[in-house]
């Protein structure tokens, strides 16, 4: 890994603009779905500062904090539950995802992080990582030591406010994940998974009519609190309605000809079932 010591300086041009110089995204974003694609399925008010924040964290490390780059594979570990706090750490390519361990040593998915997102915040509290980050597919990830981090933002306080509302939309997106498994049925809330990637990816500008849905069933399961059978019914359901299609013998990369389909679909099945526990 190579440290960054000399940065170049950003000129105060518009955010849209940075990030065309510094996307490290390994796509062509010629092919990829325009941002303006995001009113067709009108994205919600807390998803706006969640655009903001994921950008200005890659413009603001990338002027005023020193970082090493990491390349990493599908199941390489960025950080372990129980090893020692000091980095934190910034996606610049790829999907993440944190586990937690449960109690037989199972590992839980307990969040999905894209490019822009940070990685380690739980670390932050008791000086330990309390879940493993695990890489789902190639990306990369830039590592900040925590405390150059605090000297930086001494420095330059918008720094820390841009982390802060990193964190805020973290919560946030728990938050919601929350209310999903408390509130919607299996198949609801199976499409409202879907939906809610799809977010992430239109937001940094990325296609979302055809994505890899990296997760198992299984795991699907896991972070949504459903059986395996429940995910397997639903996304059979989805794609026997023609609100999405599978596109491989694995059935992970699926296509979503409308996604106002998937939130009609979410709102029909709430309203006709109410919340039972699966």
């Amino acid at each position: 890994m190579n440290k960054i010591t000399n940065v170049p300086s950003v000129t105060p041009r518009s955010i849209h603009e940075h990030m065309n110089h510094y996307d490290t995204v390994m796509q062509d974003l010629e092919t990829a779905t325009p941002f303006s694609t995001l009113s067709a399925f009108s994205l919600r008010q807390d998803n706006a500062e969640s655009v903001s924040s994921w950008r200005e964290s890659l413009i603001m490390v990338q002027q005023y904090v020193s970082f090493s780059r990491r390349k990493v594979r599908a199941n390489d570990r960025v950080y372990l539950c129980g090893e020692t706090f000091k980095k934190l750490y910034l996606i610049s390519a790829g999907l993440f995802k944190i586990v937690n361990l449960t109690s037989d040593g199972r590992e839980q998915p307990a969040g999905l992080y894209f490019k822009g997102d940070w990685l380690g915040f739980d670390g932050i509290p008791t000086g330990q990582y309390g879940c493993s980050a695990i890489a789902l597919d190639c990306g990369e990830v830039w590592t900040i030591n925590y405390d150059s981090l605090l000297q930086a933002s001494i420095k330059e306080p918008k720094l820390m406010r841009v982390v802060f509302a990193a964190m805020s939309v973290q919560l946030a997106h728990n938050r919601d994940a929350m209310l999903s498994m408390g509130t919607l049925p299996a198949d609801a809330r199976v499409c409202d998974f879907l939906l809610q990637w799809a977010h992430s990816l239109a937001e940094r500008g990325l296609r979302t009519d055809q994505f890899n849905v990296y997760l198992t069933r299984a795991d699907i399961g896991h972070y949504l609190g459903l059986r395996l059978e429940s995910v397997s019914r639903a996304l059979s359901k989805l794609a026997r309605y023609g609100i999405i299609q599978f596109n491989e013998k694995g059935r992970r990369e699926i296509s979503i000809p409308d996604l106002d389909a998937l939130s009609e679909f979410i709102q029909s099945d709430s309203d006709r079932v109410a919340p039972v526990l699966q």
